[in-house]
């Protein structure tokens, strides 16, 4: 198992396509490869995702901004004023989808133009708590976490901090997981037959199996941690996020311990080949050459 220090570098952002490689499980960190930061100077960054092409995408949170980095621009603000979005989703159409944990949060819909529509904003007639992070269900439709973070804790719009399915068609929202203490990172197989949840408040990390409407059974324990954002690589290997980027297998074993300055926030793969890790680690962002590549999801 490697850990790793991080030398500060200047700017650098790449951007992807899609490769399948097989390599052994001590076999996903780029030979030679080290983690470079690539932005700073933000409040608290989080939610980094990716688009089709591995353009980069993250959320900083207390500035209410999402930020957008390509292969030659070092970046630029993509959308002020964005209700504290936390975790995000690029599509195929280049539309992101957010987590807003604003009050009355919402998940919503935002075009590369800019225009917002509300894909749900809350359930059983209630707002949701803060909605913070989000899966996309290969067969359509969003897996959300709903906790609730800071001082503002008394009187939660729901009765507890619950994980949701959003379906797709007809736009729906079913309450899957009740019984977690504080849900948090979320994260699926590609073939969309398994969903990761972390229980941050419990510190432990779930797997459960996906029925075919979208509800949820067979849970077993996965990791004894719990995680912030999460990612899933092209081997199936699993990315959690706490005090540094912990890497399990399938199996459940750990493979791979890659530390930061920070503590990570969240994780993804984008690039130009889809092998570069971004890590967002709070007041910054940073990259790591992998042998593993991302998973391409609609």
């Amino acid at each position: 198992m490697k850990k790793f220090a991080v030398p500060i570098l200047g700017l650098i952002m790449l951007s992807g396509t899609m490769l399948i490689a097989q390599v052994p499980d001590e076999g996903i960190i780029a030979p030679g490869a080290e983690p470079e930061k690539v932005a700073d100077g933000f409040a608290f960054t989080e939610g980094v995702a990716s688009d089709a092409r591995g353009q980069v995408y993250f959320s900083d949170i207390p500035a209410s901004r999402i930020h957008f980095y390509d292969i030659t621009d070092h970046g630029k603000i993509f959308l002020e004023n964005s209700n504290r979005a936390n975790g995000l989703h690029v599509d195929h159409a280049g539309n992101i989808v957010a987590c807003e944990g604003a009050e009355g949060g919402r998940m919503v819909q935002i075009t590369p133009g800019g225009n917002v529509t509300v894909i749900a904003d809350g359930y059983d007639g209630k707002s949701f708590n803060s909605p913070n992070d989000l899966w996309k269900r290969p067969k359509g439709g969003y897996y959300m976490t709903d906790p609730r973070y800071g001082t503002s804790r008394d009187n939660l719009p729901q009765d507890g901090e619950h994980v949701y399915y959003i379906a797709g068609d007809p736009k729906k929202v079913i309450r899957v997981i009740d019984d977690m203490v504080r849900p948090n990172g979320v994260t699926g197989t590609p073939d969309g037959s398994i969903l990761y949840v972390a229980d941050q408040g419990a510190g432990k990390t779930y797997k459960y199996t996906i029925l075919e409407d979208g509800t949820l059974t067979g849970k077993q324990l996965f990791a004894d941690e719990g995680s912030d954002g999460m990612t899933i690589d092209s081997q199936g290997n699993v990315y959690l996020t706490n005090t540094a980027v912990k890497v399990y297998n399938p199996a459940g074993r750990l493979i791979e311990t890659i530390e930061v300055p920070e503590s990570p926030t969240n994780v993804c793969f984008g690039g130009e080949e889809g092998k570069t890790l971004f890590i967002t680690a709070r007041t910054s962002v940073y990259k790591l050459e992998m042998s593993v590549e991302k998973v391409f999801s609609n």
